[in-house]
């Protein structure tokens, strides 16, 4: 990393110059202050004109990250049809950003479409998905691997880390969960109450919420809202951490971040999301009783002895059956894309975003996967 030792300390700025061609590069362009700028050189290059002069004379300091930036930078002023001259940069720095210039050149740009149209950008898709797909069996592998270290040695378990994340993703989830429920269970038995009540089935009611609640709906529900609280907890967290390059400190102090941040998420969710499916059943037939008595005029007793021979202990199983299968889709997930994060704010924010879509879209197909063979197999 070439840079100065005290000038370090200058905040990194882009600015405009006396003409509308002319950019102004000043201070320290180094990793750990960088986050500010990142933001501004977007706005700032616009409205150039076509040849653009980037004066680099009062920039102190230059590493890897900032060097990249700077390469970014004018490729995407390249790309805009615009001729860029850097002027004034120091020969040590200039040697860094060539080498960058010509790693770059080798490596390309992952996500600009190779030319040749339509089915050259069909092609570069499936090579990335075909990549991620791997990225995630390599990654599911490693947790494989580190889930039975982890049985054949107990003194490597972090039990630490275990009770905090069952606090966070479990005792600290009960208020949002158990409020969805109840209004889930309330909608439910609204929607039924006039159907049942035209055929004088008002009884069937509990049959209706009963059923549709811990058969389906509450595991299903449950693992969405923990999917998008805890999971994209999960991926900022790891994220953040990546960002700030203590997951290699981590490894250098010899400490797997699977073991400390894969597995311990992991083992909690298994654990608090069939819990929060339990609390979630009961608030949702707490709110279908409620509107049951309210339309219907069922009692709270009656309802409670039909509820009793409606839903068979298969159906309760089935339904907790699946909420351990949810959760370890939502941890890992919710993990892999935190490792997926590289060097910026932004891919924080995008891998959350991903993480969360992915495992709503997962758990919802496993569900649909879960109820075909229960089909299949007359349950």
């Amino acid at each position: 990393m070439a840079q100065l030792g005290s000038a370090a300390l200058e905040k990194p700025k882009i600015l405009r110059g006396d003409t509308a061609s002319e950019l102004r590069c000043q201070g320290a362009w180094i990793t750990r202050m960088l986050a500010s700028l990142e933001e501004r050189v977007e706005g700032v290059t616009r409205g150039l004109e076509k040849d653009v002069v980037i004066d680099a004379s009062a920039i102190t300091a230059l590493d890897t990250s900032g060097a990249w930036l700077l390469h970014r930078t004018v490729r995407a002023l390249e790309q805009r049809g615009q001729t860029v001259q850097i002027r004034g940069l120091r020969p040590e720095f200039t040697a860094l950003l060539q080498l960058i210039a010509t790693r770059g050149a080798h490596v390309g740009e992952a996500g600009t479409p190779a030319p040749g149209g339509g089915l050259a950008a069909l092609g570069l898709a499936a090579w990335q998905t075909a990549r991620g797909l791997q990225g995630l069996l390599s990654f599911l592998g490693q947790a494989a691997l580190t889930w039975v270290r982890s049985i054949l040695s107990p003194g490597r378990i972090r039990w630490r880390a275990i009770f905090h994340n069952i606090q966070t993703a479990g005792f600290e989830a009960l208020p949002i969960t158990g409020l969805l429920s109840f209004l889930l269970g309330i909608v439910i038995a609204y929607q039924g109450a006039e159907q049942l009540r035209r055929v004088g089935a008002n009884i069937y009611i509990a049959d209706l919420v009963g059923l549709s609640m811990v058969r389906e709906l509450s595991p299903l529900i449950t693992a969405i809202i923990v999917a998008g609280r805890s999971g994209s907890a999960y991926t900022a967290q790891i994220g953040t951490m990546k960002v700030t390059e203590e997951i290699d400190a981590l490894r250098t102090i010899g400490i797997g971040p699977l073991d400390l941040l894969v597995m311990p998420k992991v083992v909690a969710l298994t654990i608090v999301l069939p819990l929060l499916t339990v609390y979630t059943d009961i608030m949702g037939v707490v709110g279908g009783m409620i509107m049951a008595r309210a339309q219907l005029q069922v009692s709270f007793t009656t309802f409670l002895h039909r509820l009793e021979e409606a839903v068979s202990l298969t159906s309760y199983v089935i339904g907790m059956g699946k909420a351990p299968v949810f959760a370890v889709i939502i941890a890992l997930v919710g993990c892999y894309q935190g490792f997926q994060v590289t060097g910026s704010a932004e891919s924080v924010g995008q891998r959350t975003t991903i993480s969360v879509v992915q495992s709503i879209f997962l758990v919802i197909l496993t569900d649909a996967l879960f109820s075909i063979a229960f089909s299949w197999l007359e349950l």
